[in-house]
């Protein structure tokens, strides 16, 4: 798991998620949570950076 990517995914769920994946569905899926509540788009960016590390 990339470092900068976890710390963007801290600071702004969809930046993290965007490194990892680009524009897909789970970047707007991400946006989606984050503007939803900003803690369930931090948990969804750090399982989409973690899932694509395996």
């Amino acid at each position: 798991m990339s470092v900068l990517r976890v710390i963007f995914a801290v600071l702004l769920p969809p930046l993290g998620v965007f490194l990892t994946v680009g524009l897909g569905g789970a970047f707007w899926l991400n946006i989606l949570l984050t503007l939803l509540g900003y803690i369930p788009g931090i948990v969804h960016a750090i399982w989409v950076i973690a899932k694509a590390d395996t």
